[in-house]
């Protein structure tokens, strides 16, 4: 009973470490790059400086032999950093060239995105029922979320490359630890070096292209310094729970966890910033959970409706162990054995 508790524990725990650190992040950067805090306007340089955090933790851990350093080809990550990286800058700028409502709706679409690119990708299949939460969970962020929609053409295309490489990565992830037998931690400490190069190289460039201001001008003082810093150690736990969390789960459940985040997100703007908190988002949050939970509910009904065929095979198998037993004990030829009765 024991052996099978825990995986259910670390399981919620992943999780658990995912929302914290994301929510964490959230608030922390809200706070760092807003005008009313730090201004600190450069997104995809700070993603370039998270990046270069959680590479230096990986390899203190590897040096340390708390991790193990397993092979991944370079061009496999070279190939990854590229979609990852477009994933960040492609949401950045969704954000910036669309309205709020439109730049939501494109995050919301990722889960059915994911949920054909692993159709397609890995064949696989989806009960009504699980279809039936994935949507419910949607609309109830979107009551959340979604305010006015304004759709231009580079917005709708920045917003296409940054669900379509978010997809891609989060299937790509568990991809990697199947295919290479590699952990979550393992992985990120290949992944985070080439991504940190990377953009840190282009971050600047991208960020001085989406607010017009250099890096080179900005002001650090010790506030600044410390939200950047808090922010980079969120970042670590971050990235490490979410690559936990693709190997344990499917990228279709951590996208739908993840609006989880969401809900935090909107109850601790209310509390920490201030922020409205209407009748329709509450509606919206309470169609969101109603959604996860059904979601939940119906990921496991799949598991345990799986469980009979697993344990008819067992018994078969078992079956054939105690005949080959009692014919060792018998002394009975194999020959004259069939379906347990002996031949005449």
């Amino acid at each position: 009973m024991d052996l099978e508790k825990k995986p259910v524990v670390s399981d919620f725990g992943a999780w658990a470490m995912n929302v914290i650190s994301s929510v964490g992040i959230i608030m922390a950067n809200k706070q760092l790059m807003s005008p009313n805090g730090y201004a600190f306007c450069f997104a995809t340089t700070l993603t370039g400086f998270h990046f270069c955090v959680t590479a230096l933790v990986g390899w203190i851990s590897n040096a340390a032999g708390l991790s193990v350093s397993k092979y991944v080809p370079f061009w496999e990550l070279f190939w990854f950093s590229i979609v990852a990286n477009l994933s960040i800058t492609g949401m950045n700028l969704s954000l910036m060239l669309n309205s709020v409502g439109f730049y939501q709706i494109s995050k919301l679409s990722i889960i059915p995105v994911v949920c054909f690119m692993e159709f397609l990708l890995h064949n696989k299949h989806y009960s009504s029922r699980v279809i039936l939460a994935v949507a419910v969970v949607a609309v109830g962020v979107g009551v959340c979320t979604v305010t006015d929609v304004d759709i231009n053409a580079k917005g709708l295309l920045s917003a296409c490359v940054a669900v379509l490489c978010t997809s891609l990565q989060q299937i790509t992830i568990g991809s990697f630890q199947k295919k290479y037998n590699i952990g979550s931690f393992e992985l990120l400490s290949k992944t985070a070096p080439v991504q940190a190069i990377s953009l840190v190289v282009v971050g600047p460039f991208a960020d001085y292209y989406l607010n017009h201001r250099s890096l080179r001008e900005y002001h650090y003082s010790p506030g600044a310094i410390f939200f950047i810093l808090l922010s980079c150690s969120l970042a670590v736990f971050c990235n490490m729970s979410q690559y936990l969390c693709i190997g344990r789960f499917s990228a279709t459940s951590f996208q739908v966890l993840g609006h989880m985040k969401t809900v935090c997100v909107l109850i601790l703007g209310w509390i920490l910033f201030d922020s409205a908190l209407t009748l329709k988002n509450i509606l919206g949050m309470l169609l969101a959970v109603l959604g996860m939970v059904v979601y939940s509910w119906a990921v496991e009904s799949e598991k345990q409706a799986k469980l009979p065929t697993y344990k008819n095979a067992d018994s078969k198998s078992e079956g054939e162990d105690v005949m080959l037993l009692k014919e060792k004990v018998n002394g009975l030829p194999e020959s004259n054995i069939e379906f347990g009765q002996t031949k005449s």
